[in-house]
Protein backbone atom coordinates (compact mmCIF):
# COMPACT_ATOMS: atom_id res chain seq x y z
CA UNK A 1 0.00 0.00 0.00
CA UNK A 2 1.12 3.72 -0.54
CA UNK A 3 0.15 6.91 0.36
CA UNK A 4 -0.62 9.29 -2.68
CA UNK A 5 -1.41 12.75 -2.29
CA UNK A 6 -5.02 13.30 -4.09
CA UNK A 7 -3.80 16.81 -5.32
CA UNK A 8 -0.44 16.22 -7.18
CA UNK A 9 -0.25 12.59 -6.87
CA UNK A 10 3.28 12.82 -4.98
CA UNK A 11 4.22 9.42 -3.73
CA UNK A 12 5.41 8.91 0.32
CA UNK A 13 7.59 6.26 0.00
CA UNK A 14 8.63 4.86 4.16
CA UNK A 15 11.78 3.70 2.73
CA UNK A 16 12.69 7.26 1.76
CA UNK A 17 10.75 10.00 4.28
CA UNK A 18 10.64 13.45 3.56
CA UNK A 19 14.33 14.35 5.57
CA UNK A 20 14.15 18.09 4.38
CA UNK A 21 10.99 18.15 6.11
CA UNK A 22 11.75 16.54 9.37
CA UNK A 23 10.65 13.15 8.52
CA UNK A 24 13.60 10.30 9.07
CA UNK A 25 13.61 7.33 6.09
CA UNK A 26 12.09 4.53 7.35
CA UNK A 27 9.32 6.44 9.11
CA UNK A 28 5.58 4.79 7.98
CA UNK A 29 3.32 7.30 6.68
CA UNK A 30 1.26 6.69 10.33
CA UNK A 31 4.09 7.88 12.34
CA UNK A 32 4.35 11.28 10.82
CA UNK A 33 3.45 14.35 12.34
CA UNK A 34 -0.50 15.69 12.02
CA UNK A 35 1.36 19.31 10.96
CA UNK A 36 3.72 17.51 8.10
CA UNK A 37 2.38 18.59 4.61
CA UNK A 38 3.00 17.48 1.02
CA UNK A 39 6.36 18.57 -0.13
CA UNK A 40 4.83 19.52 -3.40
CA UNK A 41 1.77 21.08 -3.09
CA UNK A 42 1.14 21.60 0.60
CA UNK A 43 -1.35 19.48 0.59
CA UNK A 44 -2.15 18.32 4.17
CA UNK A 45 -1.79 14.02 5.40
CA UNK A 46 -5.65 14.56 4.92
CA UNK A 47 -5.68 14.90 1.45
CA UNK A 48 -3.63 11.20 1.07
CA UNK A 49 -5.07 8.39 -0.15
CA UNK A 50 -4.07 4.96 0.71
CA UNK A 51 -3.56 3.24 -2.72
CA UNK A 52 -2.56 -0.66 -3.97
CA UNK A 53 0.67 -0.54 -4.79
CA UNK A 54 0.22 -1.42 -8.56
CA UNK A 55 -2.67 1.32 -8.93
CA UNK A 56 0.19 3.94 -8.53
CA UNK A 57 2.28 5.19 -11.43
CA UNK A 58 5.22 5.95 -9.14
CA UNK A 59 7.34 8.52 -10.70
CA UNK A 60 11.14 8.22 -10.00
CA UNK A 61 12.01 11.62 -9.25
CA UNK A 62 9.48 11.74 -5.78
Amino acid sequence: MKHVCALCGYVYKSEAGDPENGVAKGTDFEDISADWVCPLCGASKEDFDLVEDGDVNENDEF
